[in-house]
């Protein structure tokens, strides 16, 4: 670990008391999830555990959308999100993966805090809640962890060290922005501006449901699933399987009635019947 550290002051101590309650799953829903990712239960919340948890989470739940087109509604509660994950065997959006995650960190005995984020579009950023981050406190030490942006961050980064953090999926730099606000930036690239005041997920509800419901928003715009694998990456977008292996990629457009397979070769993930897009059937297309 790079010693180039800014001031913690940088990073504000969470306020002391009791982590929130809505974020508290029961014992049954914690052992379906740890299955479900391949994970022992942690003896202790330390960051070489949660390490452990986040690259286990990446490399098994995908990030994806099948449920906007599929008519189901994103419901924002720990109960909810973690039997998606644990029990229904899928993966989600950033609400769900990192609202999941954060119910299973906070049971384990980690301190997790729930961020606002603003993601970067190239010309500017898109509006606050656009993003859910976490931080999570272990072992003192307080790190932004983030299982569900669209390429995940499969390890923890300090968000006190404004030095280069290597990992797995890339190279990330934490820098001071604005307002006390930080940017995160992958392989040089910004990806968001996350904000470091504690938030509740009650919060995210209309920013959930304009992403998943909005017809100018991107995830209703299009279908995808992916998941980091240990030399690339696969990922059905549409009828468009692509997988990157060893820098060397290959993509194919599937026939439709194929489709619900790969989703499930590839991802684990078993559905009835075809996703149809949102915005076609809004339009009656």
């Amino acid at each position: 670990m790079s010693e180039h550290r800014t001031a913690t002051e940088t990073v504000p101590d969470k306020e002391s008391g009791d982590q929130p309650s809505h974020l508290h799953i029961d014992e049954a829903r914690v052992t379906s999830y740890l299955e479900r990712i391949g994970a022992a239960r942690p003896g202790r919340p330390d960051a070489a555990h949660l390490r452990d948890l986040q690259f286990r989470h990446v490399r098994t739940v995908p990030f994806e959308n099948l449920g906007i087109h599929a008519g189901e509604q994103i419901a924002l509660d720990a109960r909810s999100l973690v039997d998606k994950i644990a029990r229904e065997r899928r993966g989600g959006i950033c609400y769900e993966s990192n609202g999941a995650f954060a119910a299973l960190l906070t049971t384990l005995g980690y301190r997790v805090s729930l961020l606002s984020a603003r993601v970067f579009l190239g010309d500017g950023f898109g509006p606050p809640f656009d993003h859910l981050a976490l931080r999570v406190d272990a072992e003192g030490e307080p790190y932004l962890v983030d299982v569900g942006f669209g390429r995940q961050i499969e390890f923890p980064l300090r968000l006190d060290d404004r030095a280069e953090q290597r990992g797995p999926g890339g190279v990330y730099r934490i820098e001071d922005g604005p307002d006390g606000d930080l940017d995160v930036y992958r392989d040089g690239v910004l990806q968001y501006r996350v904000e470091l005041r504690p938030r509740a997920l009650s919060d995210f509800t209309t920013a959930c449901w304009w992403h998943s419901n909005a017809p100018q928003a991107h995830f209703t715009q299009n279908l995808v699933c992916s998941l980091p694998t240990e030399n690339g990456r696969v990922t059905i977008s549409g009828q468009r399987l692509v997988i990157t292996d060893g820098g060397h990629s290959s993509e194919v457009e599937l026939p439709q009635e194929t489709v619900l397979e790969a989703y499930r070769d590839h991802f684990g993930i078993v559905l009835d019947r075809m996703p149809e897009l949102l915005t076609a059937r809004l339009a009656g297309v």
